[in-house]
């Protein structure tokens, strides 16, 4: 199976700030899904993409992206629980349902998330640096939470005005 590029949802669109749904069911669609996943962010250049940016209400994200020592991760994670530990980072985050900005938000520097994979087999991940701000984040997603949402309003603001359309998601 390959993946064919979805559309990417930006802020606005309500499947981003709506919890996703547990996947029940294991099989061929979900393996497009994660494959429809991989090709959307690869297109977009981004290091993580949940079900929701892609306008499916579903727990699951997928990941390509280096850690603190710049080892290249990737992989999905379906049904995903987050535990977070050490001491909190301030870095600039980006999301490609926010187009264009970043902003300053602290996150922890070791994030484990476990759950299963497209077949339903256990995945345990951990991550630290940039690795572990990208399983929060795409945690994140699957609460209907984005970045953003815990910036103070006024730098929201900010940011959202920044936004800008990008070729990637016209052509999906």
């Amino acid at each position: 199976m390959t993946g064919m590029p979805r559309k990417i949802r930006v802020v606005g669109d309500p499947v981003l700030a709506t919890p996703a749904r547990q996947v029940t069911e294991f099989g061929a669609e979900l393996a497009q899904l994660v494959d429809d996943m991989f090709a959307s962010m690869a297109i977009a250049h981004g290091v993580g993409l949940a079900a929701p940016q892609v306008g499916v209400d579903l727990a699951v994200f997928v990941y390509d992206c280096p850690d603190s020592d710049g080892v290249r991760h990737v992989g999905h994670v379906v049904n995903p629980t987050l535990t977070t530990s050490g001491a909190l980072d301030a870095q600039d985050e980006g999301c490609l349902s926010v187009p264009g900005p970043y902003a300053e938000l602290e996150r922890a520097m070791v994030a484990t998330v476990r759950g299963v994979d497209k077949d339903g087999l256990p995945v345990e991940v951990t991550g630290t640096g940039f690795f572990a701000r990208c399983l929060q984040h795409e945690t994140e997603h699957l609460s209907g939470t984005l970045y953003i949402d815990h910036l103070p309003r006024n730098r929201r603001r900010r940011v959202l005005r920044e936004m800008e359309p990008y070729e990637w998601n016209e052509s999906a």
